[in-house]
């Protein structure tokens, strides 16, 4: 197995940094009547509701019945963002589930509750290449480094393409930025391809990738493609040496954008 895929045990119920320098996660499924205490320490965090509905009571303030949908196809999310040196506890009344992006930061900012209203919705590419952005935390919000965003693609289609790569500190053309990929599926037999490769071939991977897996970008471009039938819906956590999510595009495969005339009508996927 590739050291890019990530299996679902690795990351849940425990803080997983892969290696990286800045960006470290983890999942929790919370069942009814269950609490669940964290402290951010040295690192910025945001609280992704994948599903259902909880509420959280931090050191810098509560919030209360946060979430809505039951699952990531239902609709917009619901996101915290809290500082370092935040000392939290989350409960439900019903179960939910949750990711948790952590950052390494310095810098401290106020906690905010993004909420499905304040998402920015984006329709990106054409064609079979068409897909959803939801931008919770994009480079406009306040934080110090990080940045986290959902995409939906519809079965079959492409999605992170043409191939792109963010690993060179030249902006405002490109940043370097780690980033994730956490993926959930409409149907858990389903699966995503994903491809992570170097111009110099340094590194080369083509991975299969299943429901509550996650894939590591350390470098490189890294397309994805939905398979036939199975909706794909992954989370991107990003941070490196700026706030931007400017890339480049393979050079081998950048004139598809010209190509591209209609949206897919099958998006956006899910709406407010």
């Amino acid at each position: 197995m590739s050291n890019l895929l990530i299996r679902s045990e690795v990351f849940r119920n425990r803080t997983e940094d892969f290696g990286y320098q800045y960006l470290s996660f983890e999942t929790r499924a919370l069942d009814r009547g269950q609490t669940y205490y964290g402290e951010t320490e040295n690192r910025e965090l945001a609280i992704v509701v994948l599903a259902g509905v909880c509420s959280i009571y931090s050191s810098r303030g509560e919030w209360h019945k946060v979430g809505k949908r039951a699952s990531v196809f239902d609709g917009l999310p619901y996101t915290l963002y809290l500082p370092i040196h935040t000392s939290f506890s989350i409960t439900t009344d019903a179960g939910c589930s949750l990711a948790l992006c952590y950052c390494k930061a310095e810098e401290e900012y106020p906690p905010r509750l993004v909420t499905p209203d304040k998402v920015a919705i984006e329709i990106r590419g054409g064609g079979n290449a068409t897909r959803q952005i939801n931008s919770m935390l994009p480079p406009g919000f306040l934080a110090h480094r990080l940045m986290v965003v959902e995409v939906l693609t519809p079965a079959g289609n492409w999605s992170s393409y043409p191939p792109h790569k963010h690993d060179v500190h030249n902006p405002p053309d490109e940043v370097d930025l780690e980033e994730i990929y956490y993926y959930r599926l409409d149907r858990p037999e389903g699966f995503a391809v994903q491809k992570v490769y170097t111009a110099d071939k340094r590194i080369d991977e083509t991975l299969t990738v299943r429901d509550g897996e996650l894939v590591l970008v350390p470098e490189g471009y890294h397309p994805v493609v939905a398979a036939h039938g199975y909706n794909v819906y992954y989370l991107n956590a990003l941070a490196g040496s700026a706030r931007s999510m400017a890339c480049s595009d393979d050079p081998n495969y950048a004139w598809v954008r010209s190509a591209w005339q209609e949206k897919d009508p099958r998006l956006p996927m899910v709406k407010r």
